[in-house]
């Protein structure tokens, strides 16, 4: 799955890396290294600028708020729960299935944040002797330093309580797609004593797309899900590495460059 990640290039750095025409200065986020959902990320698109005589699609980087709502949803309620959705099914669910044939989107990071429960951890949970194991973090993020690009979807929703003209009568809202984890090898090989694929990590990764299918992905031209489809296979081997980081990044009140530093060994001891 994706809960957690990383986010720290401002929109200049973006607009070089994946090709963004236009973005907006209101909407500049501030560098974030604890992204959680409902807050709001970056997500690259392609849609006429609003207003604009010329209706051709043009490359954007919007915020968003992380957590799709439906835009037939009553509420955005349940938007928190609404964070990933499925390769597997997204051209089939009805939460997804209309973005997923109209609204595809990027959502660039440094990478993601996932949690893994150490050897005699789990044993104790087994034997029922502790409730809630502490997890060990690890950071996924390209082996090359480049900008992770996972694969989105985005809505709009109108809150119907609010008049035409208040300025939150607009939800903008994304979801991150998830995939079965990869069980080849990391780059290098991955860390002595932890994980050696994302398999080992957690059964569900983000969907990182490689950049020859950014513009497939992008395109609003493109709604045939069966035409689609392909583009969700997962992203070719060794691209990503993963290492262990400090569990101050498990609370969300913690922000900052350090929770993506990388440890010289897991806090937890005898992961594997």
């Amino acid at each position: 799955m994706c809960g957690r990640y990383a986010a720290s290039r401002g929109p200049e750095d973006l607009a070089g890396l994946l090709d963004v025409e236009v973005w907006e200065p209101e909407e500049t986020l501030a560098p974030d290294w604890n992204v959680a959902p409902t807050k709001e990320v970056y997500a690259v698109l392609e849609r006429p600028l609003k207003g604009a005589p010329d209706r051709r699609p043009v490359r954007q980087l919007r915020a968003l708020k992380w957590g799709l709502v439906p835009s037939w949803a009553k509420s955005p309620e349940g938007a928190a729960r609404m964070i990933n959705a499925r390769a597997e099914t997204v051209h089939e669910k009805p939460s997804y299935r209309r973005a997923f044939a109209e609204r595809r989107c990027l959502l660039p990071a440094d990478g993601y944040y996932e949690w893994v429960t150490g050897a005699q951890e789990r044993e104790l949970e087994v034997q029922g002797r502790r409730k809630r194991p502490r997890k060990q973090p690890y950071f996924v993020t390209p082996a090359d330093g480049s900008v992770m690009a996972m694969a989105g979807l985005y809505e709009f929703w109108r809150d119907r309580t609010l008049p035409d003209d208040h300025p939150a009568a607009w939800w903008a809202t994304c979801s991150v797609i998830t995939t079965e984890a990869d069980d080849r090898p990391f780059a290098g090989g991955g860390t002595e004593g932890g994980p050696r694929s994302l398999a080992e990590i957690h059964p569900r990764m983000p969907l990182v797309l490689p950049p020859d299918r950014w513009a497939a992905w992008l395109d609003p031209a493109l709604t045939d899900p069966e035409e689609l489809r392909p583009l969700l296979a997962p992203p070719p081997p060794g691209l990503v590495r993963a290492y262990p980081v400090a569990t101050a990044v498990s609370d969300v009140r913690n922000n900052g460059p350090e929770l993506v530093a990388e440890l010289a060994a897991p806090e937890e001891t005898t992961l594997f």
